[in-house]
């Protein structure tokens, strides 16, 4: 099979969500394909056979995406930075949920009413340690959060889940706080590496990151089909 499913999000989502196994991507065909709601690809901006295949069946490109990595050396503690608890939880999916509407979970591929639950929802799981092992928060003098950056270990590092920060906070260094916070946070758990991955479309992210040290790894596209190519 060309196609391997993607339970959570068909779930979550209501539709019947897959996503390309490049390896047999040779194989993929219109009939395959049009038997999901939404077909899903990455691909490597380098691998220009994929990319052409995939157009040939219809997929439209949705979003680049950058990995980022950061090495961590000395860290310092940030202030104003806290551990999110449960009851921070209601503020946390207020805030999150508006603020990533333009990522590839954005219309016409998926209701935005959807879109804003689902990221609500991975903060609040963020809190309670399901996927994501923490969720920090940057309170400003007024108890009010300012942002949030949710947290994972894998291997030898540590990969931020979501970095946010409130429309009213804008311009005011909340996201370099965060994003030093994260590092400092993995350092303490002697991890030596912070992994970031952001929308190529996202200057203002990027910026901040190549500017506290972050290579650039790798830069790939996502391209999405829906059944009978409808979008």
């Amino acid at each position: 099979m060309g196609v391997k499913e993607l339970a959570w999000e068909s779930a979550f989502f209501a539709q019947r969500i897959g996503k390309v196994d490049l390896s047999q991507l040779d194989t993929l065909t219109s009939a395959e394909a049009n038997a999901w709601d939404l077909v899903q690809a990455k691909v490597a901006s380098a691998d220009y056979h994929s990319l052409d295949a995939l157009s040939r069946q219809d997929f439209a490109l949705v979003e680049g995406e950058a990995e980022l990595v950061i090495a961590l050396g000395e860290t310092m503690r940030q202030p104003g930075i806290r551990v999110a608890r449960s009851s921070h939880i209601e503020a946390l999916r207020q805030l999150a949920g508006p603020l990533f509407t333009e990522s590839r979970f954005r219309a016409p591929w998926f209701d935005q009413d959807l879109t804003q639950q689902f990221y609500a929802q991975w903060i609040d799981n963020a809190v309670q340690g399901i996927f994501d092992h923490q969720c920090l928060i940057s309170v400003d003098q007024q108890g009010a959060i300012a942002g949030f950056v949710s947290l994972r270990e894998v291997d030898e590092g540590a990969r931020i889940g979501l970095l946010g920060v409130a429309n009213t906070h804008r311009g005011a260094g909340v996201g370099r706080q965060l994003l030093l916070a994260a590092a400092d946070w993995a350092r303490s758990k002697g991890l030596t590496e912070l992994h970031i991955t952001t929308q190529l479309s996202n200057l203002a992210a990027m910026r901040l990151y190549l500017r506290h040290g972050a290579r650039l790894t790798s830069t790939s596209y996502w391209l999405y089909r829906k059944r009978d190519d409808s979008v």
